[in-house]
């Protein structure tokens, strides 16, 4: 296991102006924790306000982090990228490579007393596989998913498929989290509304206000794996006995928060705070996510004018990255330009399609045009209350004026995004264009974990791209064994994705966290966690 340590710094300006706003801003989301009495609560700002609450039907990583708190799974990856057995206790594969049996641990529960049972994790991964992109490449291989018996489900396959317990132990959006068989029934296309499940805490219904406020209560049933943690695997040991989230969408405040010791976490601080907060007394700074991040540039390939290849091709000769990274990160040490789209620092790194692209207004112009743009009116979303959006979104606004696009600039916050994301109605009716986010590395340097990569038309990921020759060409990269042979195809799945303008990269970067130091135990991972913090 790695934790983290505090490192030095120097404060840049005074605060006692943002300490102010406490008694203002903060007295009604942090009033109610008083209320529960004298256990460990561990108060967070999380990343962005939770509404959406199902982690299989959005790939938010708000929503993901919610569900690590609530919904366990089968195996998990630890520090060194390997899988691990999580609710599963053994498990077996036929000499022929074809079916695969898991065993549950025993004395497994939900949230409501009752046991969980292999119809219900057969059920959960079903919907999980009609939703996820990497998903939708094992399912191609899956001929049936069983319940042998109460404890053992099956999962047989019409040929050999090498990744079957690497796909189960995903990390990152969508997480194969485990949802009892009344839950998991739910349409894959609609959301689902009872969120029992078998995690180490317990979502607090009750207490949930959306945007606002979110709390979870430690699960005094749940019954941790003896290994010690690693990555998300191991056990997962709740040291605290409530999780408050509370989110404070002015960074100046939720900075004052945690220094005044109103708050224990900042999950991600703006950059532009963290010089602020070094150095502080009883302040913690780090990055958390070995792996990194990539900015995101994702046009809708349903709509005009990126219904035409030539005008998403536009796109990457109006980009610079460097403005991009400036924008967002500031500090050249914190980001690297990058046109890798599954990472320059993983194993499938490679610059193929990328080839000569670089900012030429002129060539952006004349691509427009050949993809049938008149000069109608583009919308971009802008979800104000992310800085690492709202700040590309500034850029790219200003850019596409450049190159002579009539953009419209629609402002909201990030939750409003992830459900506006979802349509796929006409700009006419309310749909949409352009939208940024950015993607752990994690989720980029896998080819089939990376969503924006992924040309499943209909079933793809926001933004729809279509390309069946790419997903081909990724279900023989799953089947390739011989890792030089693994990164040719690669170099091809991307040549194909930037053909086709599936996204834009937009460079990579890193993303520091902070907490108090009275908190021990924060687990080095790409993904944010609450189990194995302690609070003095």
């Amino acid at each position: 296991m790695h934790t983290v340590t505090a490192r030095s710094g120097r404060v840049l300006r005074p605060l006692a102006m943002l300490l102010g706003v406490l008694a203002l801003g903060l007295a009604s989301a942090f009033g109610p924790a008083s209320a529960y009495g004298q256990g460990t609560v561990l108060k967070v700002v999380p990343q962005a306000s939770l509404r959406v609450l199902d982690p299989i039907w959005t790939t938010g990583y708000i929503t993901r982090n919610h569900g690590y708190l609530i919904y366990d799974t089968l195996f998990a990856m630890d520090a060194s990228l390997k899988p691990q057995p999580q609710m599963v206790d053994k498990w077996s594969m036929s000499p022929d490579k074809l079916k695969y049996t898991f065993t549950l641990r025993p004395g497994l529960k939900w949230h409501d007393g009752q046991p969980v049972r292999a119809q219900d994790c057969v059920a959960s991964l079903k919907r999980w596989g009609a939703r996820d992109v990497s998903a939708l490449t094992l399912m191609r291989f899956v001929k049936s998913m069983d319940a042998v018996n109460a404890s053992t489900f099956t999962i047989t396959l019409n040929e050999p498929y090498g990744l079957v317990v690497e796909s189960l132990a995903k990390i990152s959006s969508n997480v194969p989290f485990m949802m009892p068989e009344r839950v998991a029934l739910t349409d894959p296309q609609k959301q689902i509304e009872d969120y029992t499940g078998s995690g180490p805490f317990k979502f607090v219904k009750e207490e949930f206000v959306p945007g606002v406020k979110a709390v979870y209560d430690k699960f005094k049933d749940y019954v941790p794996r003896k290994e010690p943690p690693s990555l998300l695997s191991g056990g997962k040991v709740v040291k605290v006995d409530r999780v408050e989230w509370i989110y404070i969408p002015d960074q100046n405040t939720a900075m004052a928060a945690l220094l005044n010791g109103e708050v224990d976490y900042f999950e991600n601080p703006a950059i532009d705070l963290i010089p602020l907060m070094q150095g502080k007394p009883h302040i913690v700074v780090a990055n958390t996510d070995p792996l990194g991040n990539q900015g995101v540039l994702r046009p809708n390939h349903l709509q005009p004018p990126f219904n035409n290849p030539k005008a998403r091709q536009a796109l990457f000769y109006i980009v610079n990255q460097e403005e991009y990274m400036r924008a967002i990160i500031g500090d050249p040490a914190k980001f690297k330009l990058s046109w890798a789209m599954f990472m320059s620092n993983g194993p499938m790194a490679t610059t193929a399609g990328s080839e000569g692209y670089k900012q030429d207004f002129a060539k952006a112009k004349e691509l427009l045009k050949e993809g049938g743009y008149n000069g109608e009116k583009v919308v971009l979303l802008d979800p104000t209350d992310q800085f690492v959006p709202h700040n590309a979104a500034l850029v790219t606004a200003q850019l596409l004026r450049k190159a002579g696009v009539n953009v419209e600039v629609q402002a909201m916050d990030w939750s409003t995004m992830l459900t506006r994301r979802a349509d796929k109605k006409p700009v006419s009716e309310g749909g949409w264009n352009l939208f940024h986010t950015w993607v752990t590395g994690a989720d980029q340097t896998n080819v089939l974990s990376n969503f924006q990569a992924a040309g499943g038309c209909d079933k793809a990921w926001f933004g729809w791209f279509c390309d069946p020759k790419l997903e081909e060409l990724k279900v023989q990269w799953a089947k390739e064994t011989d890792l030089a042979k693994k990164k040719a195809l690669a170099a091809q799945i991307q040549t194909r994705a930037y053909e086709g303008g599936a996204y834009v990269p937009l460079g990579q970067f890193d993303l520091p966290t902070a907490y108090r130091d009275n908190l021990s135990g924060v687990i080095i991972s790409p993904v944010t966690i609450f189990w194995n913090i302690a609070k003095k």
